[in-house]
């Protein structure tokens, strides 16, 4: 039977084969290196949320965002509509925008940062284009999108 280089093999010989002081010479432990791109993809899947829910364009969520003040932290929300989503992974992004006080704001989240803490869907919206970019020209009512009740 052939050796194969990636299994992990520990050998010893018992004291009755061999005197006392060749056991140690005979130990063998051979370890598997691993790549950068392996360790790479390894500390990524940890840091990936298993928990987050289906977003789509279109859908106003409720995100949970981390602030800390000295040594207090606590959780503030920020509703709006997804007008965007980018990436994928580790690197998943969505753009939020609200309008406050009569200002469209737009904050981009990423789905996986330590710094988000929850994400709620609060309604889908019924929309036929992958970014909403063109909800920044519109003021007032015809900023609103159509609700979408089969998801």
């Amino acid at each position: 039977m052939a050796a194969d280089p990636t299994d992990t093999t520990v050998t010893t010989d018992t004291a009755e084969q061999q005197p006392e002081t060749s056991a140690a010479a005979t130990a063998t432990v051979s370890v598997k290196k691993l790549s950068a791109e392996e360790l790479i993809k390894g500390f990524e899947a940890e840091q990936l949320k298993s928990e987050l829910p289906e977003i789509y364009v279109g859908d106003t969520v409720r995100v949970g965002v981390r602030i800390s003040e000295g040594n207090k932290e606590r959780v503030q929300p920020y509703e709006g509509v997804v007008i965007s989503k980018r990436h994928g992974g580790l690197n998943e992004t969505i753009t939020v925008r609200r309008i406050f006080q009569g200002i469209g704001v737009e904050r981009v989240f990423m789905l996986h940062s330590p710094q988000v803490a929850s994400i709620k869907v609060e309604r889908r919206g019924k929309v036929r284009r992958a970014k909403l970019f063109y909800l920044r020209e519109r003021v007032g009512k015809a900023t609103r999108v159509k609700q979408r009740f089969d998801r």
